[in-house]
């Protein structure tokens, strides 16, 4: 695992309490869609991501690490990476790859090379 990828502990303004579920997500470059589910776990914190039509209706999953600041108040994140880098990520689906170890590091190891 990268350091700090999976975990929230560079983003402005979020606290562990703070559920992100619905909050509006936003690239370096505008927006890519609103938060479906938050997880704050331990090791594999993560956002996921409907992107609506901007995608396809695709799902991302974004490690923790990407959220730069969160603002309780617009109900936003804003994260670290452009819209191509969001779009060509892995694409997540619920029922292959929630708790799958292989999938996670597959996208720790992309965000990583982003950067």
């Amino acid at each position: 695992m990268s350091s700090g990828l999976w975990d929230y502990s560079n983003a402005e303004g979020y606290g562990a309490t703070l559920d992100l579920t619905g909050y509006r997500v936003e690239a370096k470059d505008g927006y890519v869609g609103k938060v479906d589910r938050h997880s704050p776990d331990v090791d594999f914190a993560h956002l996921v991501v409907d992107t609506g039509p901007w995608v396809l209706g695709r799902e991302i999953l974004l490690p923790a690490g990407t959220v730069r600041r969160v603002d309780a108040g617009e109900r936003a994140v804003w994260v670290n990476r452009t819209k191509d880098e969001i779009k060509n990520a892995p694409e997540y689906h619920q029922d292959r790859h929630a708790g799958d170890l292989d999938y996670h590091l597959t996208v720790g190891d992309y965000y990583s090379g982003a950067a």
